[in-house]
């Protein structure tokens, strides 16, 4: 699932969802609903996951 892939990720860079977040410009809150599968985050935020976990959008937000 999506949302192991990118909490997967985060934990290999060593991030915590607060760190993250301030990387991307979002709340702690916005990461922790988007690895819960409770947010669909826009495209802005999907790419700057991406950019900061060193991933492709597949990768991280692919089926």
């Amino acid at each position: 699932m999506k949302r192991e892939k990118i909490r997967e990720a985060r934990i290999r860079f060593g991030y915590s969802q607060k760190d993250l977040a301030g990387r991307i410009g979002v709340t702690r809150q916005t990461i922790n609903l988007i690895e819960a599968g409770k947010y669909n985050p826009s495209l802005r935020i999907c790419k700057g996951i991406s950019k900061e976990l060193n991933a492709t959008l597949d990768e991280l937000f692919g089926e």
